[in-house]
C-alpha cells in the first residue's frame, strides 16, 4: 500500500520573499504596529531599570542604612509598576486587536477570491484543502504578525537592555556575559532546527501510519479476501519503527537542548558570583550589583530560547503562508473580456456553434458540437453517464467556456457579456439542492434577496411547496438545518423550485431535479417544473424518462455528441436510442414495482 500526503508541510527551505509578504499583512496598520513596538520597547527598558532600582534598593538604602532613601527608592518603584502595568496593558491590547484584523483581512480576501474563482479550481482542489486554508493557515499567519513579533522585539529588546544596564555597572564582567551570549544563541538556534526536522519526519510518517489504518479498516473486506493480513502487518512494522526512531531522535534532542542551555547559564552565573565576589572584596562592586547581574542573566537566558522557538514558529508559518498566498494567486479560468457589458435582459435563444470543450488536455468531452435552441423551448437532455449532459448546461452558464467554437445567446458570443449579466439570468434546479442554514423562507429568498414575504409565498405557492410547508412546525420560518439535514430530498427540491420561481430566470436548467424521489413526490415535483418552465427556455436533465415526455425536443448525448433529436412521440417511433433508454427503465420500473420479469412493450 503507498499513501499521499501533503508534502508541502514537511518543507525546509526558508522563503524570505513570503515571510515578507506575510509582513505586509500588517502595512495598513503600520500605526499599530509601531505602537505596541514602542511599548515593548518601553516595557523592556523598565524591566531592566526596575532591576537596576533593586541594586539602589540594597546598596544605597538597605546596606547603607539609608531609611529615608529607601522609602523615596521604593515609591518611586511602586509609581513605575503602575506606570508599567499600563504598558503591558496597552501592548497587549493593540497586538491582539492588530491580530484579529489581520485573520479578518486575510480570511475576508480569502473568501471573496474563492468565490471569483471558476468551477476547474474547485474541480482539482480538495475542500479540506480550502478550509484548512482559510481557517488554520491564515491563523498561523496572523499570530506571526502580531505574537510573534511581539515575542521578537521584547526577546531583543531584553537582550539589549540587560546587556546595556550590564554595562553600566561593570564592564569587564558584561564583556564576559556578552560573549557568552553569542554562543547560546548559536546552540538554541541549531538545536531548533534540528528538532523542527525531527518533528517534521514524525508528521510525515504519522500521515502513512494514519492512511494504513485508514485503508486496513475499511477495505478490511479486501484484505482479508486477498489474505493480506501478514504482508500489511509488515509494511506497518516498518513505517511504525521509522516513526519510533524518527521521535525517538526528536526526543532526545528536546531532552538534551535545555540541560545544554542550562549548563551555559550556570557557567554564566557562576562567573558573575566568583568575579563579583572577588570584586565586592576589593570594593570594585556591590552585593546589590551581583544580584542584579544574576538577574540580568536570567532576562538573556529566556529570551534567547524563546527567539529560537520563534524562529522555528516562523518557518511553519511561512509554509502556511505558502499555501495561502498560493490560493490567493490562483485566477480564474472564466474572466469578463474589457468591454463586457450587461444587455438589461436575456430572450432566451441560445446556439452552440462547433463547439468542443475538455476538461483536461487530450480527454474530449464535446466535439463539434451544434445546437439551436428558440425563445421559450423546452430542451430535454438524456443519454449514458459521461455523455456530457451536464457540460452543456454548464457551458450555458459559463462556468467553464468552450475550448473551440463558440455559444452564443440571443444571437451574441456570450463572451461578449458579463458573467453576472448570464448567470443572473440563468435559473439552476440541482438533482442534489442546496440549502443554507436558517429558515425555510431565507432559503426562499436567496432567489431574489429584496423580495418580500408575499412574494416569498407566492413563488412557495407556484411551486407547489406551500402546502408542505404550511405542515412544518413553524411554517415559513421553520429552520432547515445545516444542508437542509431537518427536511427530506422532496422538499428540499421543492424549495429549490420555489427559489427558482422567486429569482424569475431568463433560462431554466433542471439537472436531474426528480432523480433522488419517490413516484409521489416526483408528481408533485413535476407539476412544480411545469410552473416554473412555463414560457422560458429550459434545458432539462433526466435519468427518469417519464418526467420529459412534454418537452419540445429531446436530445439523446453519447460522447459529446447528438445522435438522436426529437419530439418524444417522434424518438419512440424511431425505434433508435431513445427507443432503447425508454423500453428499457420501463422495464425496469415495472420489474420493480410488480416482479414481472418479460412482458411485451407496446409504443
Amino acid at each position: 500500500m503507498s499513501y499521499q500526503f501533503e508534502e508541502e508541510e514537511f518543507n525546509t527551505k526558508f522563503n524570505g520573499r513570503v515571510l515578507l509578504r506575510m509582513l505586509r499583512q500588517v502595512a495598513p496598520y503600520w500605526h499599530w504596529v509601531l505602537g505596541f513596538m514602542v511599548l515593548i520597547t518601553i516595557t523592556s527598558v523598565m524591566d531592566s531599570y526596575f532591576t537596576y532600582l533593586s541594586k539602589r534598593i540594597v546598596d544605597e538604602g538597605i546596606v547603607a542604612g539609608n531609611y529615608p532613601h529607601l522609602t523615596r527608592l521604593l515609591t518611586t518603584y511602586g509609581g513605575l509598576a503602575v506606570l508599567q502595568a499600563l504598558n503591558v496593558f496597552g501592548f497587549i491590547f493593540l497586538a491582539g486587536v492588530l491580530g484579529e484584523r489581520v485573520q479578518y483581512d486575510l480570511r475576508r480576501k480569502l473568501f471573496n477570491h474563492l468565490q471569483s474563482l471558476s468551477f476547474s479550481y474547485f474541480d482539482k482542489t480538495p475542500v479540506g484543502w480550502i478550509m484548512s486554508r482559510v481557517t488554520s493557515d491564515a491563523s498561523r499567519i496572523s499570530e506571526l504578525v502580531t505574537w510573534g513579533l511581539v515575542d521578537m522585539v521584547w526577546g531583543s529588546a531584553n537582550i539589549i537592555t540587560s546587556l546595556t544596564f550590564m554595562f553600566f555597572i561593570n564592564r569587564r564582567l558584561a564583556l564576559i556575559v556578552a560573549a557568552i551570549v553569542p554562543v547560546m544563541i548559536g546552540l538554541a538556534f541549531w538545536f531548533r532546527q534540528r528538532i523542527l526536522v525531527q518533528y517534521r519526519e514524525v508528521r510525515k510518517l504519522n500521515s502513512k501510519i494514519t492512511g494504513f489504518y485508514n485503508e486496513s479498516i475499511t477495505g478490511v473486506r479486501v484484505v482479508k479476501a486477498l489474505v493480506r493480513e501478514t504482508k500489511n502487518l509488515e509494511e506497518f512494522e516498518v513505517e511504525s519503527s521509522n516513526m519510533y526512531e524518527a521521535a525517538y531522535r526528536a526526543a532526545w534532542l528536546s531532552a538534551l537542548f535545555l540541560p545544554l542551555i542550562q549548563i551555559i547559564g550556570a557557567m554564566g552565573v557562576g562567573t558573575v558570583v566568583a568575579y563579583g565576589g572577588a570584586q565586592v572584596q576589593t570594593g570594585g562592586m556591590t552585593m546589590g550589583g551581583i544580584q542584579a547581574f544574576l538577574s540580568y542573566l536570567t532576562f538573556i537566558l529566556w529570551p534567547i530560547q524563546d527567539l529560537a522557538r520563534i524562529y522555528a514558529e516562523m518557518q511553519r508559518s511561512v509554509a502556511s503562508a505558502e499555501r495561502v498566498f498560493s490560493l490567493i494567486d490562483a485566477q480564474p479560468d472564466v474572466t469578463d473580456r474589457e468591454g463586457a457589458r450587461d444587455p438589461g435582459f436575456i430572450q432566451g435563444e441560445v446556439a452552440f456553434e462547433d463547439v468542443g470543450f475538455r476538461y483536461e488536455e487530450g480527454k474530449d468531452v464535446l466535439t463539434g458540437f451544434n445546437l439551436h435552441v428558440r425563445p421559450g423551448e423546452r430542451i430535454a437532455i438524456v443519454g449514458p453517464t459521461g455523455g456530457g449532459k451536464s457540460t452543456i448546461v454548464n457551458l450555458i452558464c459559463r462556468f467553464y467556456e468552450p475550448s473551440e467554437g463558440m455559444i452564443r445567446i440571443d444571437g451574441v458570443d456570450y463572451t461578449e457579456l458579463t458573467q453576472h449579466a448570464i448567470q443572473s439570468r440563468v435559473g439552476m434546479v440541482l438533482q442534489t439542492p442546496h440549502l443554507f442554514s436558517g429558515t425555510i423562507r431565507d432559503n426562499i429568498r436567496y432567489g431574489k434577496l429584496d423580495a418580500n414575504d408575499a412574494e416569498v409565498e407566492n413563488a412557495a405557492q407556484v411551486a407547489h411547496a406551500h402546502d408542505f410547508i404550511m405542515e412544518l412546525e413553524g411554517g415559513y420560518d421553520a429552520e432547515v438545518g445545516e444542508a437542509g439535514v431537518l427536511l427530506s430530498v422532496g422538499q428540499k427540491q421543492l424549495i429549490s423550485i420555489a427559489r427558482a420561481v422567486l429569482a424569475d430566470p431568463d433560462i431554466l436548467i433542471l439537472d436531474e431535479a426528480t432523480s433522488s424521489v419517490d413516484t409521489l413526490t416526483e408528481a408533485r415535483l413535476q407539476r412544480g417544473m411545469e410552473a416554473v418552465m412555463e414560457g422560458r427556455t429550459s434545458f432539462v436533465i433526466a435519468h427518469r424518462l417519464s418526467t420529459i415526455k412534454r418537452a419540445d425536443r429531446i436530445l439523446v448525448i453519447e460522447k459529446g455528441q447528438i445522435v438522436e433529436m426529437g419530439s418524444h412521440h417522434e424518438l419512440i417511433r424511431a425505434r433508435g436510442h431513445y427507443y432503447d433508454l425508454y423500453t428499457r427503465q420501463f422495464r425496469r420500473d415495472r420489474e420493480l414495482m410488480y416482479g414481472v420479469e418479460d412482458f411485451a412493450f407496446a409504443a
